[in-house]
């Protein structure tokens, strides 16, 4: 018997929701959360982790007692979608919820704070930021979950976690999701040695059928590639490159062309990146031009398309952004633009990954599967010429015989003889 049992007040809106049944991540770690134990979750991407983490924490929240559940995000994005998701399901049970992330006014937040926020999602940065000054009462939580572990415990953010951990007081709850959560399995372990691990990756069914393709095209007609894939009938895709300049020259090559792409980049505002996110959902941008700032977590509900600029450089950054697409039983797409030279490291990482990848054809204004057949033009017929008859040159016939000089004067005529008698 499922130990997965929601509040009546949940249970309606999770009927709404058009949910059935919860997926496999979600039943395996609500009974230990409720209990108030810590674990690792590790399952593949788009299975339905914020959920999973979210409805049995909120459960044990007391009204009206102060700053008791944190959530630690990775990115902006991840934050702010993370807030609208706990807002909607903590409404219900009267609860306040809070997000505190970078780029937002600082000043705004610590009036926030003054409602005694019982549920705070934020990035590592501005939490530290918010302990520091006193305004985040850390001895006051009960539970901590990390999103996105594997990429809060990276250099230059995990100093910010550890500090984040000593400012408590007391022994709390730790929960840390993500698809690749085992990658900082022995950062996690540091802090908490006995931490139980519940991975359902390989007996995970939740994922839709996602086809993993790539396309050869040379590097220096990138940008005409990506306006021809703008171009397709019904084509909406997450467009992923490693370097933010290379994204910036690309954007204003294709804004250039008036295609409707937006880029979602690190270097931008808050309001911008919300911005730009926001008009992709709503259907107003068909390509979204991107780094791997948006390759964790981001729900984009049936994305057809990601599309890999160049090779992504660890088999975890292609995992990361293949997992935009196929969320939740959808189906997708996941094409990557290769040249020669770079095809053999795409094949090394879908072998890593135990993938299938297959070549496609970019032709006549859509994606093929099978190479087209070159058009073979054949040489005009040429209309024959009208038959005439020969011109014939009439030359000149020669003669031995020197022709007559007529008129000649008389005092010329024997002029010749004339000489010879004078002799």
């Amino acid at each position: 018997m499922s130990e997965f049992k929601l509040p009546e007040k949940w249970q309606q809106r999770w009927d709404e929701e058009g949910f059935t049944t919860p997926s496999l991540i979600q039943e395996s770690v609500y009974r230990p959360l409720i209990e108030g134990e810590s674990l690792v979750g590790i399952s593949p991407t788009g299975s339905g982790k914020t959920l999973s983490y979210l409805l049995p924490t909120m459960q044990n929240v007391q009204l009206n007692e102060g700053n008791q559940l944190l959530i630690l995000t990775s990115s902006q994005e991840l934050g702010i979608q993370v807030a609208e998701v706990a807002r909607q399901w903590g409404k219900d049970l009267g609860l306040n919820v809070q997000p505190f992330i970078g780029g937002a006014n600082v000043k705004r937040q610590i009036e926030k704070l003054k409602t005694k926020p019982e549920v705070l999602i934020g990035t590592p940065g501005r939490i530290v930021e918010l302990i520091k000054q006193k305004k985040i009462k850390s001895h006051q939580l009960k539970t901590i979950i990390f999103d996105e572990a594997d990429q809060l415990f990276l250099p230059g953010a995990s100093h910010l976690v550890e500090e984040i951990i000593k400012s408590l007081q007391q022994e709390v709850q730790l929960g840390f999701f993500s698809a690749t959560a085992d990658q900082a399995l022995a950062a996690i372990q540091a802090i908490k040695p006995e931490i139980q691990v519940i991975d359902v990756t390989k007996e995970d069914q939740s994922k839709g059928v996602v086809k993993h393709t790539y396309l050869v095209y040379p590097s220096r007609r990138l940008v005409d590639g990506l306006r021809r894939l703008a171009n397709i009938e019904g084509f909406q895709g997450l467009v992923f490159f490693n370097q933010l300049q290379d994204l910036g020259s690309a954007e204003e090559k294709l804004l250039f062309h008036h295609l409707r792409v937006a880029s979602l980049a690190s270097d931008q505002s808050k309001d911008l990146r919300k911005m730009s996110l926001e008009l992709f959902r709503q259907g107003k941008i068909v390509e979204l031009l991107t780094t791997d700032v948006a390759s964790r977590g981001l729900d984009i509900a049936e994305l057809p398309y990601v599309v890999n600029a160049e090779v992504p450089l660890t088999k975890e950054s292609y995992l990361h952004r293949a997992g935009r697409v196929g969320r939740m039983g959808a189906s997708g797409q996941v094409v990557t633009i290769v040249q020669e030279n770079t095809l053999p490291r795409l094949k090394k990482l879908a072998r890593e990954l135990d993938l299938t990848i297959e070549e496609v054809f970019l032709h006549g204004g859509a994606l093929l599967d099978e190479q087209p057949e070159k058009e073979i033009h054949q040489p005009k017929e040429r209309k024959p010429l009208k038959q005439t008859e020969p011109k014939v040159k009439h030359e000149a016939v020669k003669s031995n015989t020197k022709p007559k000089v007529k008129n000649r004067k008389k005092a010329q005529k024997n002029k010749g003889a004339r000489k010879r008698k004078e002799k």
